[in-house]
């Protein structure tokens, strides 16, 4: 049961396939804490793995003690900053114009490349901090960040700040999950993981239209 209500996260996940879904949940039931920093390298190197999903997972995975919470904190953390700061130096060392021309590479479309631009344009740092608590498109902040020469001490530490409170709210949500999964009740489980999807979809529809 478990397994599938986590499934269910997906639908707060735009375009993510079921055979992803699958192939992730697959490879964190397999190789635990290596697959977390994996997962959370690639989720935040704008990668289509979802975050959304695995962060929960781990919680889920750490209530049944197959994982140690705070060690699982500490690695998708770590996995987070690794896969932002190659995303900033990318930004940093290529520029713009070279990132613009290898879009598909990095499966951003340049609407949403121009957008988070000008988001930074207009708030600096407060924007790495900001977006980094919006779902699904948290991670594109990086290249502006980067284009622009950002300080990187700062960008790390505001990007710290986000990675921290993003990772330990979803992985704190699967944690508690677990008790409405061995509750046994149906209804609470759905109602659980229902509002999960719902709160994650207003705040990616919040953010993209105060963006425009």
């Amino acid at each position: 049961m478990g397994l599938f209500l986590l499934h269910l996260m997906l639908l707060g996940h735009v375009g993510l396939s079921a055979s992803i879904a699958s192939v992730v949940t697959s490879f964190m039931y397999r190789f635990g804490y290596l697959a977390l920093f994996a997962l959370m390298l690639m989720e935040s190197a704008t990668l289509p793995v979802p975050s959304e999903l695995v962060l929960p997972l781990a919680g889920l995975l750490a209530a049944g003690h197959t994982l140690n919470f705070y060690v699982a904190l500490f690695v998708v953390v770590v996995g987070s900053l690794v896969g932002t700061l190659i995303d900033y130096a990318i930004g940093y060392y290529l520029g713009k114009e070279v990132v613009y021309k290898h879009l598909r590479l990095f499966r951003i479309h340049k609407e949403t490349l121009d957008r988070f631009d000008a988001w930074f344009g207009r708030n600096g740092k407060a924007a790495v901090l900001v977006t980094r608590l919006i779902p699904v498109i948290r991670t594109v902040i990086n290249f502006p960040a980067g284009f622009a020469k950002m300080d990187l001490k700062e960008f790390v530490a505001y990007s710290l700040i986000g990675i921290v409170v993003w990772d330990t709210v979803l992985m704190g949500y699967g944690y508690l999950l677990r008790s409405a999964l061995v509750s046994d009740s149906a209804v609470i489980a759905l109602a659980t993981v229902g509002a999960f999807v719902v709160v994650l979809y207003i705040v990616y529809k919040a953010a993209r239209r105060y963006m425009r």
